[in-house]
């Protein structure tokens, strides 16, 4: 498939013709590039490594063999059909013409080049297929599939029909990713259900991925690569890490307004109303004195709509009018950006250093280990890092590789395995936070399993060396916690919020790494934390009919242990609950 030298040389060739396309539609370039990559990605790199012009790569752009081809059900299903069709002769002669110029160039079609019967149904760039020849011969018979151009305007009139479809021609350019891989299944399909999400779409015999992944994983890496002229609009990540979409900025227009409640967390709603119970419709909590836009000036049962950024989450809801005061000031509301990536989880011999505001020389810590013990998963819980011989990491360089090893870490950490008592429940214990812990470790983020003291992290911000020293300098982390961590220090370990469980689902399948914490009301009970894990064809997270992810592929250890779940429902907002946050680590 394309690498990214492929995709610059195709948006230095054809970047002004697509920009030209997709005026005054919510498509972008890096969409459009994507789709050709998906199309006939495995033809126009190869012919454009081979010397040809953009003339003869695209005329060469053709593909899939026809002759007896079985489970074709649409027109034609082999050349005898094709020859009883109107003018079928002359487009079976094309057809048997451009397998054979392509193969010239493409090793893997030489086989069916040679076989006198054969001949192709996909034509272009952009891949119409021969089924529409009965209602569309120009298209096909005078060749305008040979051209850029040509093949790009049959496209986007597709494309326009997909957008009307999914009902999205009138919204904001550029479209969102996930709105894009849509409009790219019903393009390819003719159709797209929600509750799928993106595992539709053709998938081969021999391929990994429906339509709709692959095209997501397209749209990302197309993402990294800058337009003639421009700047790439995602970084390049380093290898062992995720292409995630940046934090969304808050850009309503509205009243500044800040939160002032001089008790507690400002709880912000889905909808204007307290529910019942109260916590079950809270999308996040916000802190006295954080600054936010109010959408309108009009109250709705005492409540105004708002939106700003929490620690990279973009929050958009409902809190209650007495709250909000107005911001003479207009505070701009904070995006936090994660600290970029240095070295990361790493061993604690090469600690990684937080870049805290307020703070300096925070250093990642683990608890000190006598030299030659080794910490497994069958033995019971403590505070030590796993050593064990073998263990896999999250490694690799495309979403695909990164989704593979997760997968790996998932099934050697086997939480539900009765044999690893590091994760069992017992005595009124659960061991969530070591779970949690353990993944990110081999995934290699820092995820703290012990954690400096109060009176440590002040000597450290003065420049002073600490020891580790459990019980005296560093102590155990629990789920609450664990969720305080993340608040104060997650962003300079690279850790950042994200609003939705759609966007979280979203960047997990991308092969990042997610958590779901909770905060328990009582300091003395037990928070929840897990993992939120990329999709697999047997296991999906829940979609809703807007497609929307409400429950995503989690895996935990807990009261139940499991690898792969969507547990209970909204089980963030119980009331034992006194918060809640969705986390996200490239």
């Amino acid at each position: 498939m394309p690498t990214s030298a492929d995709i610059q040389w195709f948006k230095d060739q054809y970047q002004p013709s697509i920009e030209a396309a997709i005026a005054g539609t919510p498509l972008s370039v890096d969409f459009v590039v994507a789709l050709a990559c998906k199309e006939t990605g495995n033809i126009w790199p190869l012919l454009r490594k081979a010397g040809l012009p953009s003339a003869e790569v695209e005329a060469n752009c053709v593909g899939d063999t026809l002759d007896e081809d079985r489970g074709r059900r649409a027109f034609p299903k082999n050349k005898a059909e094709l020859l009883r069709a109107p003018q079928g002769g002359e487009m079976f002669a094309i057809g048997r013409h451009a397998l054979q110029g392509m193969a010239r160039f493409i090793p893997s079609y030489a086989g069916a080049a040679a076989m006198p019967n054969k001949f192709c149904h996909g034509y272009g760039i952009f891949q119409r297929d021969l089924q529409f020849f009965l209602k569309e011969p120009e298209f096909f018979l005078d060749r305008t599939w040979a051209t850029f151009q040509g093949s790009l305007d049959h496209a986007m009139a597709e494309l326009h029909l997909a957008l009307i479809q999914l009902d999205l021609q009138d919204r904001p350019a550029p479209l969102a990713d996930l709105d894009l891989a849509h409009v790219g299944i019903v393009y390819n399909t003719g159709r797209f259900r929600p509750e799928k999400g993106l595992k539709q779409g053709f998938k081969g015999p021999q391929e990994t991925q429906f339509y709709g992944e692959r095209l997501f994983d397209l749209i990302r890496l197309c993402h990294t690569v800058a337009p003639t002229g421009g700047r790439a609009a995602l970084p390049s990540p380093p290898a062992g890490q995720a292409i995630v979409a940046a934090p969304s900025v808050p850009d309503a227009p509205g009243t500044p307004m800040r939160v002032q409640t001089q008790a507690g967390m400002l709880r912000v709603r889905r909808e204007p109303l307290v529910s019942a119970p109260p916590q079950a419709n809270v999308v996040a909590n916000l802190p006295d004195g954080h600054p936010v836009t109010a959408l309108g000036a009009t109250a709705r049962n005492g409540f105004l709509e708002i939106e700003t950024s929490l620690s990279g989450a973009l929050v958009r809801g409902f809190s209650s009018r007495k709250f909000l005061v107005p911001d003479a000031a207009a505070t701009p509301i904070p995006v936090v950006q994660p600290a970029a990536a240095a070295s990361r989880a790493g061993a604690p011999a090469a600690p990684l250093v937080a870049e805290v505001p307020g703070t300096s020389n925070i250093p990642a810590v683990f608890m000190p280990r006598k030299a030659g013990t080794v910490t497994r998963r069958t033995e019971p819980a403590n505070a030590h890092s796993l050593n064990e011989n073998g263990q896999p990491a999250r490694s690799g360089t495309s979403a695909d590789a990164l989704r593979a090893s997760i997968a790996a870490i998932v099934d050697w950490l086997a939480v539900d395995k009765a044999a690893h008592l590091r994760y069992q429940p017992r005595a009124g214990l659960t061991f969530c936070n070591i779970y949690a812990h353990d993944f990110c470790f081999l995934a290699d983020i820092y995820l703290p399993r012990v954690w400096w003291s109060s009176a440590a992290l002040l000597k450290l911000a003065a420049g002073q060396a600490v020891p580790p020293l459990i019980g005296d300098t560093i102590r155990e982390m629990r789920a609450n916690d664990l969720f305080r961590w993340l608040r104060d220090f997650g962003p300079g370990f690279e850790w950042r919020q994200t609003g939705t469980l759609t966007k979280l689902q979203t960047e997990v399948d991308q092969g990042a790494v997610g958590l779901i914490v909770a905060r328990r009301k009582e300091d003395g009970r037990s928070g929840h934390i897990v993992v939120v894990v990329p999709e697999t064809d047997e296991h999906m997270a829940r979609r809703n009919g807007a497609a929307e992810v409400v429950a995503p592929l989690q895996s935990q250890a807990g009261a139940r242990n499991f690898r792969y779940g969507t547990g209970a429902p909204d089980w963030w907002t119980g009331e034992e609950f006194a918060e809640f946050a969705f986390w996200l680590h490239a």
